[in-house]
């Protein structure tokens, strides 16, 4: 795994969200993205990042940061989560491992001895030009939201 750079642009992509609507970054251009990778749907771990998502969306929209979820499991698994824990933002899909390989957070994982591919839980800051403002490639996943928006806030 080789997280990006800041400062390299984001690579372009084009899927769907938990509820079958295309999404693309390209959309999002003149705003800046929270665009952030996580492992697996409902696990603790990404039901703690997602729910600090949650509840500081407000403070993000105010601020004009979109966030988008980005992890290798189903529309339907992902519309799961968004309901089960009334997630505010978009879940992207990514079955094909396109965008988690674009973006450099598919790789080798080591848990309790066994090593596996898989997403690693990082985010990338995207500026409203389209390019890699910042990254996080080692996340808390309770207090990562309010520590993006303490940077975002300070970084101006």
């Amino acid at each position: 795994m080789e997280v990006l750079e800041p400062g390299t642009p984001a690579p372009p992509f084009e899927s769907i969200d938990q509820n079958g609507k295309t999404v693309t970054l390209e959309k999002y251009r003149g705003r800046k993205v929270i665009l952030y990778f996580y492992p697996k749907d409902d696990t603790p771990g990404c039901t703690k990042e997602a729910c600090a998502f949650r509840d500081n969306f407000p403070k993000f929209k105010k601020i004009g940061v979109e966030v988008l979820g980005v992890s290798i499991d189903s529309e339907k698994r992902h519309k799961k989560f968004v309901d089960k824990y009334e997630l505010p933002f978009r879940l992207v899909v990514d079955e094909d491992k396109k965008i988690v390989q674009d973006y450099g957070v598919w790789g080798l994982k080591k848990f309790m001895g066994r090593e596996y591919m898989g997403t690693a839980r990082v985010t990338y800051l995207i500026d409203e030009h389209g390019s890699i403002q910042h990254v996080w490639p080692k996340v808390k996943p309770a207090d990562h939201a309010l520590e993006l928006l303490e940077y975002i806030e300070n970084a101006g």
